[in-house]
């Protein structure tokens, strides 16, 4: 018998194994449509049905029934106890044409796919409803369970690497058939290579070919960076294998695997995901609409059209997969200015293995505290009006494009767009922070100058260069982390952050641009001894009324910090050494926070042209606020944790470390002696005294 044949043998075998291959949990014989959200309860139109939550904005209703006869009947949710006109329409069909929803028609036994509208979630809603808004009557509903756990998306380990130069990013299960597998290198050598799932501890001949993003069988292609998705053939899910592996069938070589894990809990496959991958899609920049701008020296590219009372922007832009773009309307007409500024951050979230755009309001020039700053509207109160569309990672860079209204029903979070004059925007590219929100970007990477746009052009094309021909930007050698030992009082300022040479590079850490200054070093790792005490001189801003100014100092086992915009139960987490008490209530307050004083930039910043940090603080100059600084005094007892931080208590990620040693340890950074950091720390002294007194 020869090659191929026993080979057309070995998949029609396998195929006949799929029936029985099953992880611990569903397998694909058992039909599943989600979490069970309930049946629909009929008053009127003969209402029938069941609903499931497909994922966190997806719901299905398996056999709806409804005659068709209401006047003007909608699928219809809200977050009132009972239905009512408080709520909005789910369109459907989704990809509807015209300017409003269509009126639902007659439906007998038929499955449904709603997809909630403007970026709203499940957990965001009590019911869904079939609504008849002339006559405010509810022809029937289903209520969500309380605490409903919706099926999410796997992120998984990326290939692992063993030949052909077989690598990729972390590999995400958006479905129960669809693989979405980001940053994929292979050089396509292997001569009959296919992705290949399949059962047991690691890949095997008894595997199922699994058609490539453009759905082809043919062996695999090179690929250089390249972003894909992929779904399993038939009826097989990801239920039924247990690795997804690049294989070599003639050679039965495997290049590299992921193995996937049994406890999966996944949304069904029900066409609702709708991502779009670099080979599906092509060059942001060659598909040129009637409307594109380049911003931020050519590296982000938005275009634009109007679509009705909504807008409808795309944004690319040549970043890293844990960076955001941000573009909105400038805060002030006239200039680029953040504070009321109204912006729409879209990123790729790995975690979720999608990509999002999210409605920002900026209050201030700080980190969003759950109350002011540079916040979602979400999280002000408000809601998020932006709605993705498709997006796509591809070498480096990455393209979003989402739909707003041009008039919200908000007045205090959202503006307006006109579309009778030109009006003044902004927009930024800067790093995620670990609750996925916009951190603050660094200075070269936002607007400065007054960009206008008509957003009612249809011909305002200044788009003239690819995203993919963009230099790679130059790396920069971060600063040593600083060290501080046997001191026993330090002062703690706020500073900048020293850019792509300081908080970020040494910390590992997104920063909000300001960070600790100790004794005027930027984050220095500080050695302290248990059973001495310690005081901390703290001028970090007193104001509770101005965020950006209001930076208490407290001591914490939280890498992160912010303990005072935390919830109840994630302060829980945190311990806390000093710096917090609590109150007759119950409630929790800071003690350490003084006048304000800054490390502030003289002109712009100048870190990238600094090899060292003595070299960029001579860029800088300390300006303080009239008032006095507060005083932390910290004995640290026995059996306190080795390792600590001192934090910000109103934003996260605004320190660093604390080494607890037991008494007469002397620790010497890297080998220096205690000499060098003498010298060091004298010459610290000598020029704060020197800029001090130029201030006063």
């Amino acid at each position: 018998m020869d090659i191929a044949a026993t080979q057309a043998i070995v998949t029609c075998l396998s195929f006949l194994l799929a029936a029985s291959f099953g992880s611990a949990g569903r397998n694909s014989a058992t039909p599943y449509f989600g979490k069970l959200i309930g049946t629909l309860q009929e008053y009127a139109h003969k209402i029938k049905g069941t609903a499931y939550a497909v994922d966190e904005s997806t719901i299905f209703i398996k056999g709806f029934n409804y005659d068709g006869t209401g006047p003007d009947a909608f699928f219809w949710v809200g977050n009132s106890t009972r239905p009512s006109p408080e709520g909005y329409i789910v369109p459907y069909p989704e990809d509807y044409k015209g300017r409003d929803p269509p009126v639902l028609k007659a439906f007998n036994n038929s499955d449904v796919v709603l997809r909630l509208p403007m970026g709203k979630r499940i957990r965001d809603i009590r019911w869904l409803s079939v609504w008849c808004r002339r006559f405010t009557v509810n022809f029937g509903d289903v209520f969500i369970p309380n605490n409903l756990e919706v099926p999410k998306p796997r992120v998984l380990p990326e290939f692992k690497r063993l030949a052909h130069g077989l690598r990729s990013g972390n590999i995400s299960v958006l479905d129960a058939k669809t693989f979405y597998i980001p940053n994929l290198h292979y050089d396509g050598a292997g001569p009959d290579a296919y992705f290949w799932v399949g059962n047991g501890t690691e890949p095997s001949p008894l595997g199922i070919k699994v058609p490539s993003e453009m759905g082809s069988l043919d062996p695999l292609r090179g690929y250089q960076g390249e972003d894909i998705e992929i779904q399993l053939p038939g009826n097989l899910t990801v239920y039924d294998i247990d690795w997804l592996a690049v294989w070599c069938v003639q050679y039965r070589h495997n290049f590299g695997h992921v193995l996937i894990p049994k406890d999966l809990d996944v949304p069904p496959a029900m066409g609702q995901t709708k991502i779009t991958t670099s080979s599906t899609t092509s060059d942001p920049a060659a598909e040129r609409s009637l409307n594109c701008r380049q911003l931020l020296n050519e590296r982000l590219q938005v275009q634009w059209e109007l679509q009705g009372d909504m807008v409808q922007i795309q944004l690319a832009a040549r970043m890293r997969e844990d960076q955001y773009m941000a573009f909105g309307l400038s805060g002030e007409q006239g200039r680029s200015y953040m504070i009321g500024g109204d912006v729409v951050v879209a990123f790729y979230d790995s975690e979720r293995g999608t990509f999002r755009v999210e409605d920002y309001y900026m209050t201030a020039t700080a980190q969003c505290d759950g109350k002011s700053g540079v916040c979602p509207d979400e999280r002000l109160g408000g809601r998020n009006d932006a709605v993705l569309v498709s997006g796509e990672r591809k070498n480096g860079v990455t393209t979003i494009v989402y739909r707003r209204p041009l008039q919200t029903n908000e007045p205090i979070n959202d503006r307006a767009i006109p579309t009778d004059v030109e009006v003044s925007v902004i927009a930024a590219i800067g790093p995620l922070n670990s609750r996925k929100e916009a951190n603050a970007h660094a200075t070269p990477d936002r607007t400065a100058d007054d960009i206008r746009i008509d957003f009612s052009s249809k011909s305002d094309h200044a788009c003239t260069m690819s995203l993919f021909d963009l230099p790679d930007e130059d790396e920069l050698k971060p600063w040593p982390s600083a060290i501080i030992t046997g001191e026993t009082v330090f002062s703690a300022r706020i500073g900048p952050t020293g850019g792509k040479r300081g908080y970020t590079p040494i910390t590992g850490q997104p920063s909000w641009g300001i960070a600790w200054y100790i004794n005027d070093m930027l984050i220095p790792e500080i050695y302290v001894e248990r059973g001495q005490t310690y005081t901390f001189i703290v001028e970090g801003g007193n104001d509770r009324t101005n965020p950006a100014r209001y930076h208490p100092f407290y001591i914490t086992d939280s890498s992160e910090g912010g303990f005072g915009q935390k919830s109840e139960a994630e302060q829980k987490k945190q311990r806390v050494f000093a710096g917090v008490r609590y109150d007759a209530e119950g409630y929790p307050y800071p003690t350490a926070a003084g006048r304000y004083c800054e490390w502030a930039h003289t002109t712009v910043d100048r870190s990238a042209e600094m090899e060292t940090f003595l070299e960029y603080l001579s860029t800088l100059r300390l300006v303080c606020d009239n008032g006095e600084p507060a005083y932390l005094n910290w004995t640290v007892a026995p059996e306190t944790p080795d390792l600590l931080y001192y934090q910000c208590y109103t934003h996260n990620n605004l320190g660093w470390k604390i080494h607890v040693v037991d008494m007469g340890y002397r620790s010497q950074r890297n080998g220096a002696s205690a000499a060098d950091m003498a010298v060091l720390s004298a010459a610290l002294s000598l020029f704060t005294a020197v800029v001090t007194g130029l201030v006063r």
